[in-house]
């Protein structure tokens, strides 16, 4: 599951108070930019508020990774790179601090400066600033690594590029981005781009994968590798920013190795065997079940519950509506009724997990169930041909009765079908020129709790009259399918924050319908989401920015395109009693910048 939870991932935030007071920055350098409002940490802060100032440095952590890897470059569509090398090799001109709902503070660069309506922002760069070679980080770097970036790299980049008029040079440490479009949030989105050292790329085809060892200025850099086997990560005890108070606490371990496994399974083994020092369990039943080894009974390993209050984000089973079976709004609506989720949770997870409710459920900009009303229903409103029913006048997954027929629900699907064209003809399910429904569910080896939710879900379908065929794969190949769309139904996670923003058009923008490697796998295209995701952008208020997520949550969740399994209220993770980790924990918990970031070793 470790390996789902960063994939997912991308920033989520949450918290009680959202967005700060609105409000434009001034023209004048700062030491920090906030979403809304002004950043909580002074410009004289000793610490992120988080970590433990006084961590010891040594030691390891040994992470267990499910697949493999063939590339060391994590910023291209091609290949597959381990997640660590670009969260701990690479630096962005401006760091997280997790505890705010979207703030920036300076990290390669001193201070930022932005126009007052944010048509442009400048970063000042620290002249202290190196790679990992001793080599200083220059604005040539900068620059260089943003066109790159935003002309070759991994589409995750190139949307927020297209909205760039003009990036230059305006002092010798000085670099300015002018925008083509009003959208706040892309001064804090240019401050989050990996900087490379542009002379090592020369004469190289950046759009390759290669395994050459990269260059960064992040506290680490690759000391081994072996594909598909392990990439150690060995702390730089010349790390330029050692002293800054932004990294204070953090980086304490002098090595992160990741070993990779071709099942999950064998990564808990290992881990009882010794041979990882960590595993972040995602199975309730299975926490309170497999752990009773003698290393955690003799107190070796500790079991530690990381609280957090972040959105549920979106887990389950997508369905590919590029695919003709999924193109009707109410066949998607029947596989959804046919998904017995009481059943399955309680026979994976003892019924102890909540059901993923909305895409924001479990925060302030989750949808509520009933008819949309006030600012939320004027954005729907003027688009009430293009969302199916439900996104206005309230939708809400069905509920079994808990047994293992789901009676009710089976027969709701069969009408559902029935509207659709689709009836049973001789115990098959047919179209009027008996074409029998049928579909692949693709799952990637190593995914066993995926396995074993679809093996029941396919027993269901049967009293349907439906015949799945469930495809396990390599992970290479997994990942090369899902680049290019190649599956009818297949498992889905994506992490969502309290402070969603450009990164929306790539899960659920048009141009992922054809543009291969965006996070668009249901293959969505609604105008009523592109228009909410703008409305998000532009919102120059909590309250404005609030209802627009709240719409955009209607339209997807009443889109059917996803069956939603399970989230956790907090996370599990089993490690050696040495791994320590602050008292104090972010509003993410367990998500980007915790493990290892902030944790140490201590004998």
């Amino acid at each position: 599951m470790r390996s789902n939870l960063f994939r997912v991932f991308r920033d989520a935030l949450a918290g009680i108070l959202l967005l700060g007071a609105g409000g434009f920055a001034n023209a004048q350098p700062s030491h920090g930019i906030a979403m809304y409002g002004e950043p909580a940490l002074p410009p004289d802060f000793v610490s992120l508020p988080y970590v433990n100032p006084e961590a010891p440095k040594g030691g390891r952590i040994v992470f267990g990774e499910g697949g493999g890897f063939d590339s060391l470059n994590p910023h291209i569509l091609k290949g597959r790179a381990p997640y660590g090398v670009q969260s701990y090799v690479f630096e962005t001109l401006m760091g997280r601090n997790w505890d705010e709902p979207f703030t920036l503070y300076g990290l390669l660069a001193e201070s930022v400066e932005t126009g007052p309506n944010r048509d442009w922002v400048e970063f000042t760069l620290r002249p202290e600033a190196k790679f990992s070679d001793g080599s200083p980080v220059t604005v040539e770097d900068v620059l260089w690594s943003y066109e790159t970036l935003g002309t070759k790299g991994h589409p995750r980049y190139l949307g927020t590029w297209a909205k760039v008029e003009k990036a230059e040079i305006t002092g010798d440490r000085k670099i300015r981005f002018t925008f083509n479009v009003a959208d706040r949030e892309l001064a804090l989105l240019m401050g989050m781009r990996p900087i490379l050292k542009k002379a090592q790329w020369e004469g190289k085809d950046f759009a390759e994968s290669t395994l050459d060892v990269p260059i960064g200025s992040a506290p680490y850099v690759i000391s081994d590798f072996k594909v598909d086997r392990y990439v150690k990560l060995k702390r730089n005890p010349d790390y330029w920013g050692k002293d800054l108070p932004f990294m204070r606490g953090q980086a304490n371990l002098d090595e992160i190795r990741y070993d990779f496994y071709s099942d999950g399974s064998v990564i808990f083994e290992a881990f009882k065997g010794g041979e990882i020092n960590t595993y972040r369990e995602g199975n309730a039943g299975k926490w309170d079940s497999a752990y009773d080894f003698p290393a955690v009974e003799n107190g070796d390993i500790v079991k530690s519950i990381i609280p957090h209050k972040r959105p549920s984000g979106i887990s389950g089973l997508v369905m590919n509506t590029r695919r003709d079976q999924f193109k009707d709004w109410r066949v998607r609506e029947a596989m959804i009724q046919a998904f017995n989720f009481e059943f399955i949770n309680q026979t994976l997870n003892g019924g102890t997990q909540p059901r993923i409710t909305s895409y924001f459920s479990n925060s302030v900009l989750g949808m509520e169930h009933t008819p949309a009303t006030g600012r939320v229903a004027e954005l729907l409103t003027p688009f009430y041909a293009d969302i199916p029913p439900g996104a206005i006048e309230g939708y809400s997954l069905p509920v079994s009765d808990g047994t293992e027929r789901n009676r009710a629900n089976i027969g709701r699907a069969m009408e559902l079908m029935a509207q659709a064209g689709w009836t049973i003809q001789d115990g098959v399910m047919k179209n009027a020129e008996a074409r029998p429904f049928t579909f692949e569910i693709l799952l990637a080896q190593g995914s066993s709790e995926q396995q074993s939710i679809a093996d029941i879900y396919a027993a269901a379908l049967k009293r349907l009259g439906i015949a799945t065929t469930i495809d396990v794969i390599d992970p290479a190949q997994y990942k090369e399918r899902t680049n290019a769309y190649d599956f009818d139904m297949t498992n889905y996670n994506r992490g969502l924050s309290l402070s969603p923003g450009n990164e929306q058009m790539l899960y659920w923008g048009k141009a992922g319908v054809t543009e291969p490697g965006t996070r668009n796998w249901m293959g969505m295209d609604n105008p009523a989401a592109e228009a909410m995701i703008t409305a998000m952008l532009n919102s120059a208020t909590r309250e404005d920015f609030i209802a627009a997520t709240k719409a955009l949550d209607r339209v997807l969740t009443s889109g059917r395109y996803v069956i939603p399994t399970w989230y956790s209220e907090f996370s599990r993770i089993a490690h050696v009693k040495q791994l320590k980790y602050p008292s104090r924990i972010a509003m993410y918990g367990d998500w980007i910048g915790f493990q290892p970031d902030v944790w140490w070793f201590e004998e």
